[in-house]
């Protein structure tokens, strides 16, 4: 919603109100979003032409059938999954016990509708972000700084930069339980299929997955590790690869429920039971993980603990305290069930 105008001028732009007040957008953007950086002389004159644009600022929103305590923008490359489910809930009932709603954007990897998101953010009352995207771009986060606007990532490609707040889980023990369950049920040959390469996630999976190994006196063999992208089917390729190999693997390790599922499928179509013939271990343990066929073993991952942790962050930061922490990773744990043997 950017505007309750009613019979005012609700079309008005930002860079209308700002040429109308003599000041620049980023200080209209500012009052809207109740920076402090402003002269109260200033402010007093935005406020005023903001509300005859039919618009309102963060402490006050413009629509009163919102809840008193505004609302939070959450950021997502994808919808299309269970596991957004999960992470979406997460922050939702965690903002839900303080009166704050939920604004659900996805980016579907587009820059260009990052930037929409990005430059959406002036015309509605948001206090504050939650953000699960591949990667914040150093010019997202200058935009993100400029508007005053609090954040927390959730499970990013890579460390953030200091004093970025954020949410992950613990990837590399995940992947070292999984891989120690399957060499404890006498498995030499376990492949493991992992997200993209480049991904923090990706890579401490196969850190935990390669130190079990280790740990166990397996070497350690790049023939038997593949890199999709989480999804079910670039894995059902990259597991047919791995199960036409002459020596095949008898265990895979897939990166996350979905993979395991694409997994699942290639191993059908190859005539291999699971688990007499192949063990499978997923990654995440969303609601289908319990409702398949055989049920899937799987490294649980708290989705919802992390964004509501992400949400209690964000909402420190718009009371202004300092969050106890920047960091902190949730604790995986290995759930077996019939997929391995």
């Amino acid at each position: 919603m950017t505007s309750t105008g009613g019979d005012k001028n609700s079309g008005s732009t930002l860079a209308d109100i700002a040429h109308e007040a003599g000041v620049s957008v980023s200080t209209v953007s500012k009052v809207l979003h109740d920076r402090s950086d402003v002269s109260s002389k200033t402010r007093t004159k935005v406020q005023r032409l903001l509300e005859q644009h039919g618009y309102g600022t963060r402490g006050r929103p413009a629509d009163p059938a919102l809840p008193r305590g505004g609302l939070i923008d959450f950021v997502i490359n994808e919808l299309d999954s269970p596991w957004a489910v999960e992470l979406i809930r997460g922050a939702e009932e965690t903002l839900h016990d303080v009166g704050m709603g939920l604004v659900v954007s996805a980016t579907h990897g587009r820059s260009r509708l990052a930037r929409q998101w990005l430059d959406s953010l002036a015309t509605r009352p948001t206090r504050g972000a939650i953000l699960v995207v591949p990667e914040l771009t150093a010019a997202q986060h200058r935009e993100l700084h400029r508007l005053g606007l609090p954040f927390a990532l959730v499970a990013p490609v890579d460390e953030p930069a200091p004093g970025v707040p954020w949410v992950g889980a613990t990837n590399w023990p995940g992947g070292l339980a999984a891989t120690r369950h399957l060499v404890e049920l006498g498995h030499r040959r376990i492949a493991v299929i992992s997200g993209p390469e480049r991904r923090l996630t990706s890579r401490a999976r196969v850190g935990g997955y390669r130190s079990a190994l280790e740990e166990a006196g397996i070497a350690y063999d790049e023939e038997l590790v593949r890199y999709g992208d989480f999804t079910h089917g670039p894995a059902h390729r990259l597991a047919l690869e791995l199960l036409r190999l002459p020596d095949r693997p008898t265990a895979i390790f897939a990166g996350s429920d979905h993979q395991a599922l694409g997994t699942y499928r290639a191993a059908a179509e190859l005539g291999l039971r699971v688990p007499q013939d192949l063990s499978v271990v997923g990654f995440d343990d969303l609601p289908f993980a319990d409702w398949v066929t055989p049920r899937l073993t799987t490294v649980r991952t708290p989705l919802a603990e992390m964004t509501a942790l992400a949400a209690r962050m964000v909402l420190d930061l718009i009371a202004g305290e300092t969050p106890a922490t920047t960091r902190v990773e949730v604790a995986t744990e290995l759930i077996v069930r019939e997929s391995t043997a």
